[in-house]
């Protein structure tokens, strides 16, 4: 019963994944602006090695963030004492705002790293969601199917 407890529920694994797809698809946006304004601009934005590990630093640290709170909510839904849940919800928070924090300063630091390139993926989670939100909106009502989750 306890191994339960641990296992990752298939909305976590859900979303986690819909994450990762906004933020991949907005890095590589992010990427080919990067390859456009480089040509336009006669060179002066820089598109290299720097370009690129910057954007895969950032998109991971953002996925990560991500699934990092979804495991703490699944958690919060676990625990039975309300005190409990608002303080692990809180150090949550500190830890994965930390971890953004201090890719932030190594994007801005570490010569291999375009700065702006690692720190714009740390939206796209954001982004991705509220446009998502957007189109949903859209559909006409009760055209919303849910989709059966996969059991894997």
């Amino acid at each position: 019963m306890a191994e339960s407890k641990y296992r990752l529920q298939p909305a976590v694994k859900k979303e986690t994944r819909n994450i990762a797809i906004y933020t991949v698809t907005g890095t590589v946006l992010m990427w080919i602006v990067f390859a456009l304004l480089h040509f336009l601009l006669d060179n002066e934005i820089p598109f290299d090695y720097t370009v690129f590990l910057g954007g895969a630093g950032g998109a991971a640290v953002a996925i990560l963030n991500f699934f990092f709170m979804c495991v703490t909510v699944q958690a919060v839904t676990n625990t039975e004492n309300d005190d409990d849940a608002k303080l692990l919800m809180k150090k949550s928070y500190t830890k994965r705002m930390g971890l953004q924090l201090l890719w932030i300063v190594a994007a801005i630091a570490a010569p291999c790293f375009m700065w702006i390139a690692g720190i714009i993926p740390l939206l796209f989670p954001s982004l991705g969601i509220k446009a998502k939100g957007i189109i949903d909106s859209r559909k006409p009502y009760g055209q919303e199917v849910e989709t059966k989750q996969d059991e894997h």
